[in-house]
């Protein structure tokens, strides 16, 4: 089976030796993606709602370069600083999963910067 490393144009410089995505077969692995700009400074400090939908843009980007969409999602990973933020990061987090969302888990987690609030991982099948 092919593996194939997806960064797509933009993406923020890698905190730790990982790749924004990776694709083998037609499953598409996004990883751990954080509220960072293409200077890997942070997006939304202090907004957990800006950083959701930063996040949630991140990973829809990675799924574009790879020739998928959000709806493809079949598992999420979601980790937040606070679940005090559990509410609003969902505020968000359904707009982009208005229907049939897919199945994922949200657990409080320390975060690699203080000021990260939310990150989340992806697992998609594409062309199912």
């Amino acid at each position: 089976m092919a593996f194939k490393v997806i960064i797509p144009e933009g993406s923020p410089p890698p905190l730790a030796p990982y790749s924004p995505g990776a694709k083998a077969g037609n499953v598409v692995y996004v990883g751990g993606t954080l509220a960072m700009d293409a200077a890997g400074k942070t997006v939304g400090v202090g907004d957990v709602r800006a950083q959701t939908r930063h996040v949630l843009e991140g990973i829809k980007a990675v799924l574009a370069a790879a020739g998928g969409r959000m709806t493809d999602i079949a598992f999420n990973q979601i980790f937040l600083k606070d679940l005090a933020d559990y509410a609003a990061m969902n505020e968000v987090y359904k707009e982009y999963f208005p229907q049939n969302p897919p199945a994922r888990y949200c657990i409080r987690a320390d975060l690699v910067r203080p000021d990260f609030l939310v990150e989340i991982a992806s697992t998609a099948h594409i062309g199912n």
